[in-house]
């Protein structure tokens, strides 16, 4: 979790994992005043949210298959998200939510994009 990273201001890095079931990622709070928390309607159905408090490392485990859509609470506005994808479903099906804040669904399309030119 930074204010400024490669991808520009108020970033993850990375900004996108594919990962499997039972994989486990670390946040990591580099840079103050920042948080990671799951984004409610942005989850695979049955996965359980969570959110870490800000200036908090967290540890999340994610079990269910399909697409997370985190957030820095206090920055989503600012497009402060991160894209998780758990197990081997196609980015295509992925539904980027239009109740977002502008910069965040400018930001999920960004990573969309990058992540389906790297395959």
């Amino acid at each position: 979790m930074l204010n400024r990273g490669a991808s520009g201001a108020m970033v993850y890095e990375p900004e996108f994992l594919a990962i499997a079931p039972g994989d486990r990622v670390r946040f990591i709070a580099t840079q103050p005043s920042h948080n990671a928390a799951s984004l409610p309607g942005f989850l695979p159905d049955g996965a359980a949210p969570f959110k870490g408090r800000i200036n908090e490392e967290i540890e999340v485990r994610f079990d269910t298959p399909g697409f997370y859509g985190i957030q820095c609470i206090p920055h989503l506005s600012m497009g402060m998200v991160m894209l998780i994808q758990v197990g081997e479903r196609p980015i295509s099906e992925l539904q980027i939510p239009v109740s977002l804040p502008t910069r965040a669904r400018q930001r999920f399309e960004q990573i969309v994009e990058q992540a389906n030119s790297a395959y």
